[in-house]
């Protein structure tokens, strides 16, 4: 398993990457079981109220989650620049660079 987070703005978003041979979570909209790579990650964006509140680059917003959008790989490589495309994105919902977002992979050791 590896994880993937994007930190930007004094906060970060963490999403999973399940390799080949690891079981991702199964719900509603989730890829083919066949598909070595899957990665797994919150979507959100800026609401006008409700949601929660977060504070990004010193400024309180509120932030809303949508359902985690799983998506199937065939490779590591494909997953993992997805990964961190996802986690750009999503920055970017919130007014933030693509660019000024930090991401590392950080590979989980199996038990």
């Amino acid at each position: 398993m590896l994880l993937v987070r994007g930190a930007a703005g004094g906060t970060a978003l963490t999403g999973t990457v399940y390799e080949e041979g690891e079981e991702p979570p199964q719900f509603s909209g989730s890829p083919d079981g066949d598909a070595p790579y899957v990665w797994v990650c919150d979507e959100f964006y800026e609401v006008d109220s409700g949601g929660s509140s977060q504070v990004i680059d010193g400024q309180e917003i509120q932030v809303a989650f949508e359902s985690p959008m799983p998506r199937g790989f065939s490779s590591k490589h494909q997953a993992l620049e997805a990964a961190r495309e996802h986690v750009r994105t999503q920055f970017a919902r919130l007014g933030i660079e693509p660019e000024a977002v930090a991401t590392e992979v950080i590979e989980v050791e199996k038990s």
